[in-house]
């Protein structure tokens, strides 16, 4: 039995482990069921993700979200949450507290006034909810009750008839990533989805590594494409551990160690029309200056050199083999990673707390009354653009309704 009994047990009926998106957003709308809600974190100070979130401009949302852009065990486990709270919904919150927006590529949103006045909005509903926040506070200890949950804090001892886990996920621990959501769903019998970053850049080992470094900060419009999922055109980057990018952060969620990736870079362009027309036109041209009139220069001299050609190659003198090949490697160039730059990049965790033993609708265990999952802790990953804040605001909103 956790210690503590009578008056200085403390009693509330719904306690909120980690205050970041998901729990701060829950603790407010429970609060204004007239739930008594206490929200605790183990960090100084709240909402950290946010803090960082686009740079500080924090892409609190997307336009286009759908179950379609979430990654799961279970494909269908989001539809209920993300069709109860929408990104409008998340937009009538922040317009309510005079909070201005823009639509910047692909649906994302972006705070005008940053990331600083979403978590202050946050606060501030949470406090006039009647909700109580505690920073610098752990749970040491869960035990389950009757009636709920009695909770070992390290100011002490708290009873509740509903417990909420929104600590998250592994990524980026100088935040104050931990596994603690996970260590909580195992201790009452829940399975862990393999956790692995997400959103991460790529790394190489072999000779792509050297001349990627040496390419560091040059950026490319590519199409994307990892074996298991979908293609994705947006901008890859070269950096001096191998590559990043929209386009190689969205593909890194559905890479597996060992196998390749392929990259367009000519999206939408038949790279072999393409070069047999420029050799028709310009024959004398060299094929490092036809590269270099779609690609950035030291990226044009670097694909002539992999492409095993010359700097001085004429286009009349490449042979329709040549052609053929090189044309295969401008709309299919095909790369190994090594492995990704890990937790200290990646902007979320892949995997998490199964779903098999979560209600949908609500996102309460199935295996233990009383206790909820949310966000980013729950094997649901989101695309890069503001989704994964919009599964925290929608799951947290669905446990809200009945906890």
């Amino acid at each position: 039995m956790i210690g503590g009994s009578g008056s200085d047990l403390e009693h509330v009926d719904i306690l909120i482990i980690g205050a970041g998106a998901a729990g701060l957003l829950c603790g407010s709308r429970a609060a204004k069921r007239g739930r008594r809600v206490r929200v605790i974190d183990h960090s100084a100070k709240p909402a950290e993700k946010i803090r960082i979130s686009g740079g500080g401009r924090c892409n609190f949302t997307n336009l286009e979200t759908e179950p379609a852009r979430f990654i799961s065990g279970n494909p269908h486990f989001a539809k209920s949450a993300l069709a109860r709270y929408t990104p409008w919904d998340f937009c009538d919150l922040m317009a309510a507290h005079d909070l201005t927006w823009h639509e910047k590529t692909l649906g994302q949103l972006f705070c005008d006034q940053k990331s600083g006045a979403v978590i202050q909005m946050l606060l501030d509903e949470l406090s006039s909810a009647g909700g109580h926040l505690s920073l610098e506070t752990q749970a040491l200890a869960i035990e389950p009750v009757d009636d709920g949950f009695h909770v070992r804090l390290s100011s002490g001892p708290l009873r509740c008839r509903s417990l909420v886990i929104a600590t998250g996920g592994l990524s980026i621990p100088k935040i104050g990533a931990t596994s603690y959501a996970y260590e909580v769903a195992q201790q009452f019998g829940h399975e862990i989805v393999p956790t692995r970053p997400a959103l991460v850049p790529l790394t190489f080992t072999d000779a792509h590594r050297d001349a990627f470094s040496s390419l560091s900060g040059v950026s490319i419009p590519v199409e994307a494409h990892a074996e298991r999922g979908p293609s994705f055109v947006e901008n890859m980057l070269f950096t001096h551990r191998g590559l990043s990018g929209p386009s190689v952060l969205q593909i890194s969620s559905y890479w597996q160690t060992g196998e390749p990736i392929a990259v367009d870079l000519l999206p939408g362009e038949n790279a072999l029309d393409w070069l047999k027309a420029a050799k028709s036109d310009a024959p004398k041209q060299t094929l490092t200056q036809l590269l270099a009139t779609v690609f950035p220069s030291r990226f044009a001299d670097y694909f002539v050199g992999e492409s095993g050609f010359s700097p001085a190659t004429r286009l009349a003198m490449l042979s329709n083999q040549q052609i053929d090949a090189l044309a295969q490697a401008i709309n299919k160039w095909l790369l190994r990673p090594a492995g990704t730059e890990g937790w200290r990049t990646a902007e979320v965790t892949a995997g998490g707390v199964s779903t098999d033993a979560l209600s949908s609708r609500t996102m309460e265990s199935k295996l233990q009354p009383g206790l909820f999952f949310i966000g980013e802790c729950v094997d649901v990953t989101g695309w890069l653009g503001g989704y994964n804040f919009q599964w925290a605001w929608a799951s947290a909103a669905a446990a809200a309704e009945v906890a």
